[in-house]
Parts: C-alpha cells; structure tokens; sequence
C-alpha cells in the first residue's frame, strides 16, 4: 500500500480508522485520505522541507488556480520570500507514467503563475525544468533545485 519511492524516507505520519488509512499533511495541518497520488504528494513536500530546504511557510498545496477559465488545482507552488511563485510541482500516482502530457499539464498551470522552475513526479521518476520566459525556453535539469537555487532566478 504504501510503495517505497525514489525519494528520501519521510517521517510521514498515518492513522488508520475503520474505513480507510489517512496522511497527515505537514503543510495544511490536516489528515487526508490516503491515495497513491497523496502518498506522492506527501513524500514530495517532505523532501522539499528537510531536503531541500523550502520553509513550509511558503508552500501552497492544492492551490485553485484558473487555466483557459477553468478551475485547477496546482499541486504544489514553492514561493519566494517576496510572495511570487519559484516553482510548480505536479504530482501523479506511482503507478501512472510521467509523460509529455504530463509536463504540458504543468507547463499550462504554469501559464498562470509564471514560476521560474517546474516539476513532475510520480514518486519514481523527478523531472525538473528551467523556464525562461523571456526567451521563450525551456531547459531539462538534472537534479531538483533546492530552495536557494530557486531565489537566485
């Protein structure tokens, strides 16, 4: 049920109850039902936290957003200290693949609000990228980039 990730062990806590197993999500203070997608999610704020150093403070999860006047829901946005969004981190379920239509899911979020950085995981597979705007490009990085990386765009 709750699948080993390519990611650093996080010290997520579970409660069982008599229907169903529930997360403790760190950012929000509140226990949610446990998916493969939230088991995701969970792991991912985790190491964005105590790894790569993004004061939970400046996280947003779940957050709605309007795309072609429709109502979304970004998975995570990593803020700057002045409040502009630094990065979208969209999150799939272990079992579903990260796919180009996945990254352009991101990329139309993206549209929105504009942040420097984009990631999407499954939980097994991380892919991180680098948008210029101004330039119109985009760049593959090979590691995520900690929260001081991302200050420096």
């Amino acid at each position: 049920m709750y699948e080993q990730l390519k990611l650093p062990k996080a010290d997520i806590q579970i409660r069982q109850n008599a229907k169903t197993s529930e997360l403790f999500d760190v950012v929000r203070k509140l226990w949610l039902p446990y998916t493969p997608e939230e088991w995701v999610r969970q792991n991912i704020l985790h190491f964005l936290i105590n790894y790569q150093g993004v004061p939970p403070s400046l996280i947003a999860v779940e957050m709605p957003i309007k795309v072609n006047r429709m109502e979304r829901r970004c998975d995570i946005v990593v803020y700057s200290r002045s409040g502009k969004p630094a990065m979208i981190v969209e999150c799939k379920a272990p079992g579903v693949k990260v796919t180009q239509k996945t990254v352009d899911q991101a990329g139309r979020y993206n549209l929105t609000l504009k942040a420097p950085y984009l990631m999407v995981s499954n939980g097994l597979r991380h892919y991180a990228f680098s948008i210029d705007f101004e330039n119109e490009s985009t760049t593959a990085l090979n590691s995520i980039p900690d929260y001081s990386s991302l200050l420096r765009h």
